[in-house]
């Protein structure tokens, strides 16, 4: 009897395997098989309003997608941490009560960790990827986390599609391909659907996707928040981070080297700058609106894939942070720390905006599994330095032994304790928002603008970082193998910029479509007309914005600045030691390369340690260059072909170069710049020839000369 009832059961049915390659037909549906009708949009009071705790659908999609990895964190997984402190310039009770930013006095202890976003713990610190930049704030009033990214908007409008976003972007689910990259065709397959991400895409593709180091990107809290004063006064508010050392990247070739050479780069960097008592420093700054303003604007503050121009409302620098210890333990601190949008303190508050509403959901979700329990907060790195009382008990890994038998309030057993905290005592109150509105799964029509920003970004941007940018999606795109996808993508880029368009165009050998044509209109609400929901463009009042490129940034420091000194046997002593103590008097870090380790003797026997040699080390692990003198140690490197190349490298990644006497010999064995040499001896830009070591210094500071880019390609 048994064999003859499995022998009818369908097989089909049976086989828990999904075949997705061949779903035509297919609907939609929940993980218990509820037709979707609107995977989209989250379910919200109105179309600008808060999102509702009664979605089924945003819950189920985002608790699954919280829980797809055990233990390493689904993004954000590989990072790097240290701790410091928050100091506020001046009081901000003007618009908020947040007791942290009211005592410029007073030192807020940080812990602040930054990530890569797609890749695994194992993956390269340069992968071109935006980078997390989150802290930690351990307040009097309790725990504040400015969960933030290096980049000012993201990707998706409603947080359903986070899910979504991830999935595509991570190695692809039949080869685990490939690691840390969107160049692949899931990714680009998503975005070329989604033109909302299209103004992420331009930060994406540009060189704020491979920063010099952790120290020296900008943060950006990426939401609209708001801050609320004494008065219950409220105004919204877009957070900050501005680095001191000014805001740097490298090139791709160089990233791309890097990660061979040192794939720990950035961790590294702020190791040891923070080892070396090089402490990193940002301000923090804000762009404050009034209630009254929200919608005096071209675009909508609720919108997370904008950001508000620093011409239209300028950002107040209003405290700074220094990062002056590395953690004891990278496991117990780095890695089990626990941030989250929704920990927030009295004087700071949310708005509307749908990414942020779902992020307020799932962060905690995540820490439960990665965690273990809901006892995260117990974690010495997580916990608050302010007085915990509540009557929660028990649960995976409680650390606190609860005395007494009340669990739970109202209570006379124990006394009534603890007590409701009164507003004036610090209690943490609500913005009061006024809501009348019918419950929605959709979004707000001012949300359909997903072009202009982009451009914005584009315009503003130096013909330097425009080429590395259509440089950066030709690479991604020549790797998509699918030519719908590219040619979706190339419709997309028309909309931005059509020279840009066109470039990348021409690098795929395809052409640029005269009309943009939407296959999908994803952004419809169920039951509309979908020509009400067509991508609209809606051309700013500025054209470019300075603080959008970083050609503009502070270029008046070499402070910790990586600078090579490249010598042999027989190398000259006093040119090397002037150099030097000029250099480091300025804060940049000195390493000494040749060709062997061990110690090498100057032409007149004094001997000096070597710090790594040409064997381990590369041009890409450092800013600058110099490179030393004198007859023996000139022709033995003339002679040595990894010192010729080191040379090159640097000069190919833009690099300052400086020598002096014959050390012009070593330079013209390199035919690149040999050229350069015979044509103007002296006028190679950042290349300092005979000068003075503030030339050199003054040529470091400017980071990368550009220009020769130029120069590189009328050379051959």
């Amino acid at each position: 009897m048994k064999k003859k009832e499995n022998a009818g059961v369908d097989k089909k049915s049976s086989d828990l395997s999904v075949n997705t390659q061949n779903a035509a037909g297919q609907l939609l549906t929940s993980n218990q098989g509820v037709p979707v009708n609107d995977d989209q949009n989250s379910l919200k009071t109105g179309e600008r309003g808060g999102t509702l705790l009664e979605d089924f659908l945003l819950r189920e999609k985002i608790t699954h997608f919280d829980h797809e990895r055990i233990p390493e964190r689904v993004v954000h997984a590989r990072g790097a941490a240290a701790h410091g402190y928050f100091q506020v310039y001046e009081s901000m009770a003007k618009y908020t009560k947040a007791h942290f930013l009211q005592d410029p006095s007073l030192q807020t202890p940080v812990f602040v960790r930054f990530s890569t976003v797609a890749g695994s713990r194992g993956s390269t610190d340069l992968a071109r990827d935006v980078r997390g930049f989150s802290v930690k704030f351990y307040t009097e009033q309790g725990v504040y986390d400015l969960v933030g990214n290096n980049m000012p908007v993201f990707f998706i409008q409603d947080a359903i599609k986070f899910p979504d976003l991830i999935h595509a972007v991570k190695p692809e689910p039949h080869n685990e391909i490939p690691q840390a990259a969107s160049a692949h065709d899931t990714f680009w397959d998503f975005i070329s659907l989604m033109p909302e991400s299209m103004h992420m895409i331009m930060w994406l593709m540009s060189d704020r996707a491979i920063p010099r180091s952790y120290r020296m990107m900008e943060g950006f809290g990426v939401h609209t928040f708001r801050f609320i004063n004494a008065e219950g006064k409220s105004h919204f508010v877009k957070f900050h981070w501005k680095p001191l050392l000014g805001v740097h990247s490298v090139c791709w070739d160089e990233a791309q080297k890097i990660s061979g050479k040192d794939p720990d780069f950035h961790r590294r960097d702020l190791w040891e700058a923070i080892e070396n008592g090089a402490y990193p420093e940002w301000e923090l700054g804000v762009q404050i609106v009034a209630d009254e303003d929200e919608f005096k604007f071209e675009f909508d503050l609720l919108d997370p894939t904008k950001l508000i121009p620093e011409e239209i409302v300028p950002v107040q620098r209003i405290g700074k942070m220094v990062l002056n210890r590395n953690p004891d333990n990278f496991f117990a601190e780095t890695e089990q720390v626990a941030f989250h949008p929704g920990n927030v303190v009295s004087g700071i508050d949310f708005t509307n905006d749908p990414l942020l509403q779902g992020r307020l959901f799932s962060y905690t979700d995540t820490q439960l599994i990665r965690l273990g329990g809901p006892n995260f907060h117990e974690i010495p790195i997580n916990r608050s330095i302010a007085p915990v009382h509540n009557n929660q008990r028990d649960g995976y890994m409680r650390q606190t032994i609860n005395q007494g038998r009340a669990s739970y309030h109202p209570n006379s057993l124990g006394g009534g304790c603890p007590f409701q905290a009164k507003t004036i005592e610090g209690g943490f109150r609500s913005y009061t928002e006024r809501i009348d509105s019918k419950t929605i799964r959709g979004r707000s029509k001012s949300f359909l603008d997903h072009f202009s920003q982009a451009t914005l970004f584009y315009e503003s941007q130096s013909e330097a970082e425009k080429q590395h940018l259509t440089d950066a999606l030709r690479f991604e795109l020549g790797k998509v193998e699918t030519v719908e996808i590219r040619q979706r993508m190339i419709g997309l880029l028309s909309q931005i910029n059509k020279e840009l368009a066109q470039n990348v165009a021409d690098a795929l050998g395809l052409t640029v479509p005269e009309a943009l044509m939407y296959p999908i209109n994803h952004s419809v609400p169920a039951n509309e007309d979908p020509q009400d929901y067509q991508p609209i463009y809606i051309k700013q009042s500025i054209e470019k914005s300075e603080a959008l490129s970083m050609n503009h940034t502070s270029k008046n420091s070499i402070r910790t600045r990586q600078i090579a000194f490249l010598l042999a046997d027989g190398f000259e002593m006093e040119p090397l030691e002037t150099m030097k103590k000029a250099l480091e008097k300025e804060g940049a870090m000195i390493k000494i390369i040749a060709p062997k380790l061990g110690e090498i003797t100057s032409s007149k026997g004094e001997k000096i340690k070597v710090d790594q040699s040409l064997l381990t080390s590369a041009s890409v692990l450092f800013d600058a260059l110099f490179v030393c003198s004198g007859k023996e140690c000139v022709e033995t490197l003339v002679n040595e072909p990894d010192a010729i190349g080191f040379i090159e490298e640097a000069y190919k990644h833009y690099k300052p170069i400086a020598t002096e006497s014959n050390g012009v010999d070593l330079l013209k064995n390199s035919s690149r710049i040999k050229k350069e040499l015979v044509k103007e001896t002296h006028g190679l830009i950042g290349l300092v020839v005979d000068k003075s070591p503030q030339e050199f210094i003054s040529a470091i500071a400017q980071h990368r000369f550009w220009e020769r880019e130029k120069k590189d390609k009328h050379l051959g």
